[in-house]
């Protein structure tokens, strides 16, 4: 079958909760492959609540409904705090990007506690300003930033992930509404490794299958490049 905007592949979905150090109860799901373990985990933080961001943002709910099935990935979704969706409210209230330092321990908590393989944090939009503030300090092989804004990370922020030992990536839209390709380059010249992945035709929500295709893509060549590119067709089984 072909897959569409709406596809979701075979996959083991489990409804989780993250406990915050400072007290708050965060919802979300885990989606594993089918089975046999997975090769990497993706842990996402999603963009702005105050514009619409949650776990269901539809590049990490495109995520979690295809790449278990076709890469092998875990993937890790969930409300930050304040946040709501169907599958629930987390405690806690929007706080810019401050108190949300404990919702990143909180999922990386549960990954170490799961024994999940190779964690990677892929933010979008506002998920990046968290990851590149605080995802550092954690045991992850690297970080994909997907349209990042730059506005609450500060320089330092930045030049930190140079020489950490954590790959960092940043995929750019042509035509991002906060942060274009020139002006990328400039800022993230303190970081002489990063992989800066300019998207032609790309725009900040990534709108469109052929965009959602390309933001997958993305991540799984980086973080199981045996999957990449993703196929377009799946071919289910009875077992399915």
């Amino acid at each position: 079958m072909e897959i569409r905007s709406a596809t979701e592949l075979p996959a083991r979905r489990e409804e989780i909760e993250l406990h915050t150090d400072d007290g708050h109860i965060l919802v979300g799901e885990l989606a594993l492959p089918l089975s046999g373990d997975p090769v990497a985990t993706l842990v996402t933080l999603h963009p702005l609540p105050t514009h619409g961001g949650f776990m269901d943002s539809h590049i990490f709910r495109k995520a979690a409904a295809r790449l278990p099935a076709l890469a092998d990935l875990a993937v890790l979704r969930f409300n930050l705090r304040g946040v709501s969706s169907p599958r629930g409210t987390s405690g806690g209230a929007f706080d810019g990007g401050d108190s949300e330092r404990f919702d990143v321990k909180a999922a990386m908590d549960f990954v170490a506690d799961r024994g999940l393989p190779h964690p990677w944090l892929v933010g979008w939009s506002f998920g990046t300003e968290l990851v590149l503030r605080y995802g550092a300090q954690y045991p992850i092989d690297g970080a994909i930033l997907l349209s990042p804004p730059l506005h609450r990370a500060s320089a330092e922020d930045v030049a930190a992930w140079e020489g950490n030992g954590k790959r960092l990536v940043a995929v750019i839209p042509e035509f991002d509404d906060y942060l274009r390709p020139a002006e990328a380059r400039e800022r993230f010249a303190s970081v002489p490794s990063v992989e800066l992945v300019e998207v032609e035709g790309g725009k900040h929500l990534w709108v469109g299958e052929l965009q959602t295709r390309r933001v997958l893509d993305e991540i799984v060549a980086r973080v199981n490049a045996a999957a990449y590119p993703l196929p377009t067709t799946y071919a289910s089984s009875s077992t399915d």
